[in-house]
């Protein structure tokens, strides 16, 4: 499965979230709705523009993928997570949880700082 990061550290390298920060986002998407659905289209350009306006107001957003093939979803988690330069957080059965880090995030929007 392909990893994928959201921050920088001083040198410009590109880190993957922490386990502390996995729990604490994992403990804020137990209660998130789905607020992207992948069916039977697949990833198309609308799919893709609602992946990045998701992710640039909420930074972590949780996806339902409604496929019935496991490797068949996990495919799409992937390429989710590539198209939109995220990180996965989790999965659990059809639903993914998935994080962008926005540099300048609208705290009214963004479920990282509504919850913390």
């Amino acid at each position: 499965m392909a990893t994928n990061f959201t921050e920088s550290d001083e040198k410009g390298q590109i880190m993957p979230l922490n386990n502390e920060q996995k729990k604490q986002y994992k403990s804020i998407g137990h209660d998130l709705k789905p607020v992207l659905i992948v069916a039977g289209n697949g990833l198309n350009e609308g799919v893709i523009a609602e992946l990045e306006r998701a992710l640039a107001d909420h930074e972590l957003i949780k996806v339902e993928i409604r496929s019935e093939d496991r490797e068949e979803r996990a495919a799409a988690i992937a390429a989710l997570c590539k198209a939109g330069r995220a990180e996965l957080v989790q999965t659990i059965g059809k639903k993914a949880l998935i994080y962008r880090k926005n540099p300048q995030p609208n705290k009214q929007l963004s479920n990282i700082h509504r919850y913390k």
